[in-house]
C-alpha cells in the first residue's frame, strides 16, 4: 500500500465510518472531542472574528469566515492523516505530550501573573480585492496554527481519523457558530477554562503512557466517559462557590 494509502485510506473505508456511527462509544468520545475542541478555541474565534471586522461590509466578512472555514477543513483533513501516521512513532508521542503540558505550564503560568491573551491583527492593503483575500489567508493560518494543538489532543484520545475527522469539523463549526454562547458560558462558569488545561494534561499523561517503555493504554471509551464527569465536577464547584458567595453576602447584610 502506498504511503497516501496509508495516511488517507481510512477515511475512504465505508465499514470504518459505519462502525464509528453506529457506535455509542465512538460518539461518547467524538462529544467530548467537540466539547474540548470548543472550549479552547473560544480566544481562536475572538482573534478570527477580529481579522473578518476589518472588512468594509457584513458580506465581505460573512464570506471571508466561510472561505476561511472551508479552508480549514480541508487542512484539518491533511493534518489528521499525516498526524495518524506520526503518533504511532514513540519520540513523536513524548514530544506531543511535552508540547501540551507546555501548553498548560503557559496557561496556568500567566494566570498567576495575571496576564491575559492579546492578539493583534495588523492588516496593511492598497485595495479591496486583495484586503478581501488577505483576510480569507490569515484566517486560514490562524486556523492551521489553532489545529496543531487540537489535532494533537485529539489523536492522543483517539487514533481512529474518522472520529477525530468528525470531532474536530463539529467542533470548528460549533466554535464558529456558538462561540459567543460559550463566551458567555465562561464568563458564568469561569470554572471551565482551567478545567480545559487539566484535561489536557491529562490527555499529555495519557499520551506519554503509550510509549513502549511504559505501554498503558487508557481506552478512548474510559476517557470520554472521564471528561463527562469533569465537566459535571466543574459546574458542581460553580455552584457551591457562588452558593459560598451568596451566604458571605446574606452574612454582611445582615451585619
Amino acid at each position: 500500500m502506498s504511503l497516501l494509502g496509508k495516511l488517507y485510506g481510512p477515511f475512504f473505508d465505508l465499514d470504518n465510518w459505519a462502525q464509528v456511527i453506529t457506535s455509542g462509544q465512538d460518539w461518547l468520545i467524538i462529544l467530548s472531542l467537540i466539547l474540548i475542541e470548543c472550549l479552547l478555541s473560544v480566544d481562536n474565534a475572538i482573534v478570527l472574528a477580529t481579522q473578518a471586522r476589518v472588512l468594509p461590509t457584513l458580506r465581505q466578512q460573512e464570506k471571508a469566515l466561510l472561505y476561511g472555514l472551508i479552508g480549514s477543513y480541508i487542512f484539518r483533513f491533511l493534518i489528521i492523516g499525516v498526524g495518524v501516521y506520526l503518533i504511532h512513532i514513540w519520540e513523536i508521542k513524548v514530544i506531543g505530550a511535552a508540547y501540551l503540558m507546555y501548553l498548560v505550564y503557559k496557561f496556568f503560568s500567566s494566570k498567576l501573573r495575571g496576564k491575559k491573551k492579546e492578539s493583534n491583527v495588523k492588516l496593511k492593503t492598497d485595495s479591496k480585492r486583495s484586503l478581501f483575500w488577505t483576510v480569507i489567508a490569515q484566517i486560514i493560518l490562524m486556523d492551521i496554527i489553532f489545529s496543531v494543538d487540537s489535532v494533537l489532543a485529539s489523536l492522543a484520545i483517539s487514533t481512529n481519523p474518522v472520529i477525530v475527522l468528525i470531532g474536530g469539523l463539529v467542533g470548528i463549526l460549533a466554535m464558529r457558530g456558538i462561540a459567543v454562547v460559550i463566551m458567555n458560558l465562561m464568563r458564568k462558569v469561569p470554572e471551565l477554562e482551567p478545567m480545559a488545561y487539566v484535561l489536557i494534561a491529562l490527555i499529555a499523561v495519557k499520551l506519554f503512557l503509550t510509549i513502549p517503555m511504559i505501554d498503558i493504554e487508557i481506552s478512548s471509551g474510559v476517557f470520554g466517559a472521564f471528561v463527562l464527569v469533569m465537566f459535571l465536577i466543574t459546574f458542581i464547584i460553580h455552584f457551591i462557590r457562588q452558593r459560598a458567595k451568596g451566604d458571605d453576602s446574606d452574612g454582611n447584610d445582615s451585619n
